[in-house]
C-alpha cells in the first residue's frame, strides 16, 4: 500500500507536468489548426531560465527564489511564445497546415540548437534541492513539494478555464475557434487573440519546465522532445482542442506511465505514451472529450 501510494503521488506530479503543457497544444490548435511541435522546447527553455534565476539567487531563501525563478521564467517563455508566433507563424496563416507544421519543426531544432550553443550540450544541475520533509497520507509518504506542485498546476489550470470561460478575451478565443473569419468580421482583433494565447500556452510550458527542473534536478537541450511529444499525445488522449481533454489527457498519461513502469519496468515508460497514441488515433481519433466535426467546402 505505501508504494502504490508513493507511485500515485508520483502519477499526479507527472500528469501535472503532462497537463500543462498539453494545455498549450489544445489551445494553440483549437485557435489555428496548428500542430505547434516548438512548444516541448518553450517547456525546455522555461527550465534553463529557471536555472539562471537559482543560480543568480544563491544566497536568498529557498522559496524566494523558487518564487522569483517561475514568475521570471513563465513570462520570459510567454514572451517567447509572442516572439514565435509574430516571426515564425503569423505570415503563414493563410499557408497551407503542411508548411506551418514544417516550419513549427524549423522552430523546434532552433531553439534548442540555440540553447546548446549557448549553454553548452551537458546536463545542469538545478542549484537548489526540494526538501523532503512531508506528511503520511493513507500510508504513503508524500512530500511538501510534491503537494506544492501539484496543487501550484491545478491552479494554473482552473485560473485559466476561468479566464477562457469568463473574460472578454475568453470569449474571443472561443469564437475564434468556431469561425475566424466571422469572427474578424464582428471586429475582434484576430490576431491580438492568437498572440494572447500563444502567450498564455508558453507561460503554461515555462511554469512547467522550472516545476519539473527543480523537482528532477537535471535539465539539458534536448528535455523538451521527449516531453513534448508525450504532452502532445496527452492532447490527443483528451481530444486535441479541448482544454478539459488536455487537463484529463495529462493526468491519465501520468498514471498510465506511472503505474505501466512500475508493473513491467522503468525501461517501458516511454513506450507507453506512443502505444496510447498509436490506439488511440486508430480507435477514437477525436480523443476521450473530443467532438467530432464537420468540414464545409
Amino acid at each position: 500500500m505505501n508504494v502504490w501510494g508513493e507511485q500515485l503521488m508520483n502519477a499526479l506530479v507527472i500528469g501535472s507536468f503532462y497537463s500543462l503543457i498539453a494545455l498549450g497544444y489544445s489551445m494553440v490548435y483549437g485557435i489555428i489548426q496548428l500542430l505547434n511541435f516548438a512548444h516541448g522546447d518553450v517547456y525546455m527553455v522555461g527550465a534553463f531560465v529557471g536555472y539562471g534565476v537559482l543560480s543568480a539567487m544563491s544566497g536568498a531563501p529557498l522559496f524566494v527564489g523558487l518564487g522569483a525563478a517561475f514568475l521570471f521564467a513563465s513570462l520570459v517563455t510567454g514572451l517567447l511564445g509572442l516572439g514565435v508566433e509574430r516571426i515564425a507563424y503569423r505570415p503563414l496563416l493563410q499557408s497551407s497546415r503542411l508548411v506551418m507544421l514544417i516550419t513549427a519543426i524549423g522552430v523546434s531544432l532552433v531553439l534548442e540548437n540555440g540553447v546548446m550553443l549557448a549553454l553548452g550540450p551537458s546536463f545542469r544541475v538545478m542549484p537548489v534541492e526540494l526538501p523532503r520533509s512531508g506528511i503520511s497520507l493513507f500510508g504513503a509518504d508524500v512530500t511538501y513539494a510534491q503537494l506544492a506542485i501539484i496543487a501550484t498546476s491545478v491552479g494554473l489550470m482552473l485560473l485559466l478555464d476561468a479566464f477562457v470561460r469568463r473574460t472578454l478575451y475568453g470569449k474571443a478565443m472561443r469564437a475564434i475557434a468556431v469561425n475566424p473569419t466571422a469572427t474578424a468580421l464582428m471586429g475582434i482583433p484576430v490576431h491580438r487573440v492568437i498572440a494572447l494565447t500563444f502567450f498564455i500556452g508558453s507561460f503554461l510550458a515555462g511554469s512547467a519546465g522550472v516545476l519539473a527542473g527543480v523537482y528532477y534536478g537535471k535539465i539539458n537541450f534536448m528535455m523538451g522532445f521527449i516531453v513534448g511529444l508525450k504532452a502532445f499525445t496527452a492532447s490527443v488522449l483528451g481530444g486535441i482542442g479541448s482544454l478539459p481533454g488536455a487537463m484529463l489527457g495529462g493526468y491519465l498519461l501520468g498514471f498510465l506511465e506511472t503505474f505501466g513502469a512500475a508493473a513491467l519496468g522503468g525501461e517501458w515508460k516511454d513506450v507507453f505514451a506512443f502505444v496510447i497514441l498509436i490506439l488511440i488515433l486508430t480507435l477514437k481519433p477525436t480523443g476521450l472529450l473530443g467532438r467530432t466535426g464537420t468540414e464545409r467546402v
